[in-house]
């Protein structure tokens, strides 16, 4: 019987010595957990900054912000207004969505001529015409500066105040960098409407006069209409193309409907 007993007590024993190891196992695995939990959230609090993305109103807006600070160094280096990057930036790329800006990074249409590097295919003026491609647009726009300083058709615009963006819009056109008659009033429409004019003016300082063009107050002038030539109107206004041409900055016969032409100069000329 005591034999018996003492088994008894034996296995009592036993059994509650493992049941108290295990539940300080327990406590402790519990109590690691919490504090690791703690450890993590106080590395992370206060660290996490969110910026919100810009907003823009339109494709043109943000074109004009992603590009503008390479205009203004373009102007910088090489006397271009940033204005008139700007605008012809966005007038030919289509703000930063056609097909040669996108696959291409080219934002101005240059095509390959003497080009060595990449190229990319597009029709233009003809089927599948060379284009040259960049690895980055900023390269685009480099390309767009030399292009200008480089070739000596374009040599006058550089005589232009860099204010006047008017006249290099109009001295754009003129020299043949574009075909389109209304390439001039395109570039001046986005260069007002998004006050691109500002960007010159941060480039230059105090050095920025505005350009302001004369008033004449008694020219007469002659909106043209279809049918109406340079001849026609000279006949009409007892005046010759020659003339005409001159007052109005024409470089040859070409007119569109709807432009304003000065027939007669003022008299303080």
């Amino acid at each position: 019987m005591k034999r018996i007993v003492l088994i008894c007590c034996l296995v009592t024993v036993v059994f509650s010595c493992r049941s108290k190891k295990a539940i300080v196992t327990k406590k402790e695995k519990n109590k690691t957990e919490q504090v690791e939990t703690k450890v993590e959230t106080t590395e992370t609090e206060g660290r996490v900054t969110v910026t919100p993305p810009k907003v823009y109103t339109s494709k043109v807006e943000k074109y004009i912000d992603t590009y503008k600070a390479i205009a203004q160094t373009e102007m910088q280096l090489y006397h271009i207004p940033a204005s008139i990057t700007l605008a012809q930036g966005i007038l030919e790329s289509g703000s930063g969505y056609g097909r040669l800006s996108v696959e291409a990074n080219n934002h101005f249409g240059i095509k390959c001529h003497e080009w060595t590097g990449k190229k990319i295919y597009h029709d233009d003026d003809k089927e599948q015409e060379c284009f040259r491609k960049y690895k980055d647009a900023k390269y685009s726009f480099r390309d767009h500066s030399l292009f200008l300083t480089e070739r000596k058709r374009y040599a006058k615009l550089f005589n232009l105040k860099k204010e006047d963006y008017k006249g290099w819009a109009k001295g754009l056109r003129a020299a043949g960098y574009a075909t389109d008659k209304k390439y001039p009033q395109k570039l001046i429409s986005l260069i007002e409407r998004y006050k691109l004019y500002e960007y010159d003016k941060e480039v230059l300082g105090d050095a920025y006069v505005k350009h302001e063009e004369p008033i004449l107050s008694d020219v007469v002038t002659y909106t043209v209409t279809k049918g109406d030539t340079l001849y026609s109107i000279s006949r009409k206004y007892n005046i010759s193309v020659k003339e005409l041409q001159n007052i109005n900055g024409l470089n040859d016969n070409t007119i569109s409907i709807g432009q304003a032409l000065i027939v007669k100069p003022s008299s303080k000329n």
